[in-house]
């Protein structure tokens, strides 16, 4: 009999030719079981998805029950539904008062595409900036943000008019211009190996974008819903951008982004030309009430509050002479070791040992430390025991 294993490689298309193809059966809080029952830890929480861990019930309940009710209705934004509705005045009453209307999308790459096309339609602007070692999402529009051409080359003609920067390098700030249709930029370089803003980089690069009339766009799609111990990064610095882009941890596990802005700025897409954007399962009624949830749970529990002492208390027993440098906020964290082949035989080591981590695509000779943001102090004991066992062990 052929085995999932074989038929995942045969029938299920690759991104890469070394998959890990482990084969988890069930996953509950921090753990994932494969189908010899063998647990392991989860450092990269399906890459910032699963920030309340896996199955959490509140989240189970809400899909359960959206599901009994009513699944797909019409194509996105024609029907009202209290999914998305009640979402949607949640998050922005928890967000900045510009940030008060919500677009539902499928996806963080379609958050992004979402908000390039906004930019472009309410500036009748057509060049975009973004910053060198972003990871935006690899549809075609959110690919061409990508300076890096290992990865982009494959696929050329990207889009025109995009303009790389070096991300805290405020001389560069100069090349925004009244051209400027946006700016795209992580608060924190996610795939850049959990880059953090230096100074008053992102003060200098909001103002900027107030000379210029140009619109400022975070993408908070691997920062957001407590990762770095505020709900959106942004609020760590006290910048407010123009257009906020979100996915990833939004739907407790389900599949849902969004971009969000003020409502001015958004009802460019209902005129010139009508259907401005549009998607068949944006906000999809099942993952909305997912989102809601997951919203609710972070905010009734004070699980962000804890995030920040957590970190910090992480880093303070995480001490190893194979660690060259330890970079982050929140639960968010790069770790440095000697080589990109020493982490990948850390990654391959702490698997056996019950641990999965990663790298990140811009700098290989670091490992993700991203677990869920329930984890407690003794599980980080557990984490830190094993990432000083398999350094002993790596030559």
């Amino acid at each position: 009999m052929i085995s999932h294993r074989q038929l995942f490689l045969q029938h299920i298309g690759q991104t890469s030719d070394a998959p890990l193809a482990l084969e988890i059966e069930k996953a509950k809080g921090i753990y994932l079981y494969d189908t010899n029952g063998k647990k392991y830890i989860d450092l990269i929480s399906g890459v910032s998805v699963s920030n309340l861990g896996h199955l959490h019930p509140e989240v189970v309940k809400a899909v359960q029950e959206q599901a009994e009710k009513y699944m797909h209705l019409m194509v996105y934004g024609e029907y009202v539904q209290s999914p998305q509705v009640d979402f949607s005045k949640l998050l922005t009453d928890q967000l900045p008062e510009k940030l008060n209307c919500t677009y539902f999308v499928n996806s963080g790459s379609e958050a992004i595409e979402g908000a390039m096309k906004l930019a472009k339609r309410y500036t009748g602007r057509t060049e975009i900036v973004s910053f060198k070692n972003a990871y935006h999402g690899s549809t075609h529009g959110a690919l061409s943000l990508m300076n890096d051409t290992y990865f982009t080359q494959a696929f050329r003609p990207l889009l025109p008019d995009i303009r790389y920067l070096e991300f805290n390098k405020t001389s560069d700030l100069e090349q925004i211009t009244s051209k400027t249709a946006c700016v795209v930029v992580e608060p924190i370089q996610g795939e850049g190996g959990v880059v953090l803003p230096k100074g008053h980089f992102l003060i200098d690069l909001r103002k900027r974008c107030d000379e210029t009339g140009t619109l400022l766009i975070f993408d908070e799609i691997q920062t957001g819903f407590g990762r770095t111990g505020e709900l959106f990064a942004f609020m760590k610095y006290g910048i407010v951008p123009d257009i906020l882009t979100i996915a990833k941890a939004m739907g407790g596990g389900m599949p849902i982004g969004a971009f969000v802005s003020d409502k001015k700025i958004m009802d460019s897409f209902t005129n010139n030309p009508v259907l401005g954007h549009i998607t068949t399962f944006g906000g999809h009624p099942v993952s909305a009430a997912a989102a809601l949830a997951n919203l609710k749970v972070l905010l009734k529990e004070k699980i962000i509050e804890s995030v920040n002492k957590k970190g910090e208390y992480l880093l303070s027993v995480l001490k190893h002479k194979k660690i060259k440098s330890i970079r982050g906020t929140g639960l968010f964290y790069s770790v440095e070791l000697e080589s990109a082949e020493m982490v990948q035989n850390f990654i391959k080591l702490a698997m056996k040992k019950g641990m999965v981590t990663d790298w990140f695509i811009f700098l290989d000779n670091r490992f993700r430390i991203a677990p869920p943001l329930i984890i407690t102090k003794k599980e980080i004991d557990i984490v830190v025991s094993i990432i000083k066992k398999v350094l002993d062990e790596l030559n």
